[in-house]
């Protein structure tokens, strides 16, 4: 027995020396798990993890034969601590109550609303009569008019009138939470303004230097490359993506190419690259030099240099972090004379990141820059030696690694991609194809090549070079996203799906042996889960004044107009692309715009809205099973099945499902976290006792 107990740690103990991923891998369940919990971890949860990574530690250091179960635990508990510090850390002021008034505030970002509207985060917040314990410390403002006497750049302060509000959570129960995230970027407040934005300060000197640069680059490129083709190569080589249309972002988005955008490993990987092989070479050209020193780790060094500047210039998002952080260790292993690229390094940029930033674990795109990561580095590393480098003449070896790595880069991504953005783009491949060769030989060696040349006033000619690579690029996009069946829709997935999917396949990755077959069960069982994922009957917005009904062509909307991003929400996790006015013409409904009557699995419903929906409401309730009134009743008749703006404040947008013979509700809050809206006990119709009164009658 005691032979049986010990036989998985003599495993574990006889694996060392490929156990490092398993730290990283614990390490984000332990994140996960943090993330996972209804309600805030206190005092005595934080001291049982601490308790638990002493231990582990401890065990890992006085027992040889236990220490990789020991620092597993460790591991585990080391990311749930994270967790809660960065949390705590950024812990910052929302708006409770929605604010209309003067704003003055710091410009620290600009970029572009899906409504194409130019949109201000700003910073050092003042609200009228809020104290400062209160203000939010960023808000992000859409400019509803053109504002023509200004040009927005990061530092200047500015003073407009906006209506604001605290951040939306999901638009549906288990939907992405656009609250958590905007908490995790201390965005206390969104709104908007229809008014005049005046300007108070210029810049100060000392006052984001960055921000100021990047801005600077980008103005210099847009003026020596015209139109989208040049608001795509500055957004590409400063991150700026404000110049860049919503129409164009979504051709990208539909032919696969919005990645070309995100400055993440491929745009950073091509940027190092080209320094590394100018420097290295370059220098190797010089005998003197060649002869005397080191000419691969010089290249090193300053190609580590160039990532940095790059690092801080784009912005730092989360995407161009895990870029550097592979960078840095894929230049730290060549000074080290130490192999580049390998599952341990790409184990410890994930461990970097994730101790620093814990959140960026639940974003997509941490989870599809490091799957493509990892599916590139086993995929070339089975064909080193045999089809690579014997099969494939050596004139075909660039066309073969394109073609390859955008193969498997696609394919590693698809699921992560559907997941989130429930999409798959069914000519992403010929796209990349097409795209990615210009971005790496012309786009980025010519940013560089620019940036040397612009003191001497030679920058036009690269410019020229990068312009005619990203019009084709921008023509690629929109041509290939025009195509009919250029993207699939895919319906969201069950909240397990991607977490059992993901550790399946780092068990198939990481495991050797017979045991190593084990993880095909939680991939197949991932992707069984998925196809069987069911979706709600009924779908209530958080103000009432949008329904959802689900029907044999596709989920109906109450109303054509209004509510657009929950509608292209439901829509998409529904696996639907049909556009809002569309879905509004489907069966289901029926009455006139503000009374809109449908049935709900054999009861009689009805949506209130706009004028006189107060004064209707006595008489429907009599006759209506469910009554969802878009405004805060006044009076309402007792026993009156309602969902009013009262009871949605409570719980959230609503979800009504089908349950057998009977229909439940499922609330959006419920969770107590530190970014979740206040909520509170509401009592909802009982539709059980409805359905089951009818029956009888």
């Amino acid at each position: 027995m005691a032979r049986l107990l010990l036989a998985p740690l003599g495993a574990l103990q006889a694996a060392r020396g490929t156990l490092f991923p398993w730290i990283a891998v614990l390490i984000g369940c332990g994140i996960g798990a943090w993330f996972s919990v209804p309600e805030e971890p206190g005092a005595v949860g934080y001291a049982l993890a601490a308790l638990a990574l002493v231990a582990g530690a401890v065990l890992g250091w006085r027992s040889d034969l236990a220490r990789p179960l020991g620092l597993g635990l460790a591991a585990l508990a080391a990311g749930w601590i994270a967790a809660g510090i960065r949390a705590h850390a950024l812990d910052a002021p929302m708006l409770t109550f929605r604010y209309y008034g003067p704003v003055e505030g710091r410009i620290v970002e600009i970029d572009r609303s899906q409504s194409d509207a130019l949109r201000l985060t700003l910073d050092q917040v003042v609200l009228r009569e809020v104290t400062p314990e209160r203000t939010p410390v960023r808000v992000r403002i859409s400019l509803q008019e053109d504002q023509e006497w200004l040009v927005p750049i990061p530092g200047q302060v500015v003073i407009l009138t906006a209506n604001l509000a605290a951040p939306d959570g999901p638009v549906e129960p288990g939907a992405f939470d656009f609250r958590r995230m905007a908490f995790f970027d201390q965005l206390g407040a969104v709104g908007y303004t229809r008014t005049p934005v005046l300007l108070l300060e210029e810049p100060s000197g000392a006052a984001l230097p960055i921000d100021r640069l990047r801005i600077w680059l980008t103005q210099g490129m847009l003026a020596h490359m015209d139109g989208q083709a040049g608001a795509f190569a500055a957004g590409a080589m400063t991150g700026d993506r404000s110049a860049i249309t919503e129409d164009t972002v979504q051709a990208l988005r539909d032919s696969s190419l919005a990645h070309l955008l995100a400055i993440s490993g491929m745009n950073m990987a091509f940027l190092t690259g080209f320094v590394f092989a100018l420097f290295r070479y370059g220098l190797a050209l010089i005998p003197f030099v060649a002869l005397r020193v080191n000419t691969r780790k010089v290249a090193a060094v300053v190609s580590l240099g160039v990532a940095l500047f790059y690092l801080l210039l784009s912005g730092a998002n989360v995407a161009t972090e895990r870029a550097f952080i592979m960078i840095s260790v894929v230049l730290g292993a060549v000074l080290l004379d130490r192999r580049a690229l390998s599952l341990r390094s790409v184990a410890v940029a994930a461990l970097i990141l994730m101790l620093m930033k814990p959140e960026s674990l639940l974003e997509p795109g941490f989870q599809m820059s490091f799957a493509a990561t990892i599916a590139l580095i086993l995929g070339f590393q089975a064909l080193d030696g045999s089809i690579y480098r014997q099969q494939v003449p050596r004139w075909l070896m660039p066309v073969f690694t394109l073609v390859l790595s955008s193969l498997i880069g696609g394919l590693s991504t698809a699921p992560y991609a559907a997941a989130h953005f429930n999409r798959f783009t069914d000519y992403g491949l010929l796209a990349n194809l097409l795209t990615v060769p210009v971005m790496g030989a012309v786009i980025m060696p010519a940013g560089a090549v620019a940036a040397l040349l612009a003191p001497f006033g030679l920058a036009w000619l690269p410019l020229w070079f990068m312009e005619q690579g990203a019009r084709w690029i921008l023509f690629i996009a929109h041509e290939i996203s025009s195509w009919e069946g250029s993207v699939t829709a895919i319906p969201a997935p069950g909240p397990w799906v991607i977490p059992m999917l993901t550790l399946g396949a780092i068990w198939l990755i990481l495991l050797r042996g017979r045991v190593q077959a084990v993880g095909l069960v939680p991939v197949v069982a991932a992707f069984v889960l998925w196809a069987l994922a069911e979706r709600p009957l009924l779908l209530i917005s958080g103000d009432g004044r949008l329904v959802g009904l689900a029907g044999a062509e596709g989920r109906a909307l109450s109303a054509a107009k209004g509510g657009g991003f929950a509608a292209e929400n439901w829509l998409q996790n529904d696996g639907d692309l049909t556009p809002q006015d569309a879905a509004a013409a489907r069966p289901g409904f029926e009455g006139n715009k503000g009374e809109r009557w449908f049935d709900l699995g054999g009861l009689r419903a009805v949506a209130l809205s706009g004028k006189g929906a107060q004064e209707r409401l006595a008489g429907i309730c009599a006759r209506a099973d469910l009554v969802i009134l878009a405004a805060r009743a006044e009076a309402a008749p007792a026993g009156c099945p309602l969902i009013d703006e009262r009871v949605l404040r409570e719980t959230g947008p609503l979800a009504i499902w089908q349950d057998g013979a009977g229909l439940r509700f499922q609330k959006t809050k419920g969770a107590h976290r530190l970014w979740s809206a206040p909520s509170g006990g509401v009592d909802l119709p009982d539709l059980r006792s409805r359905r089951a009164q009818l029956a009888r009658q």
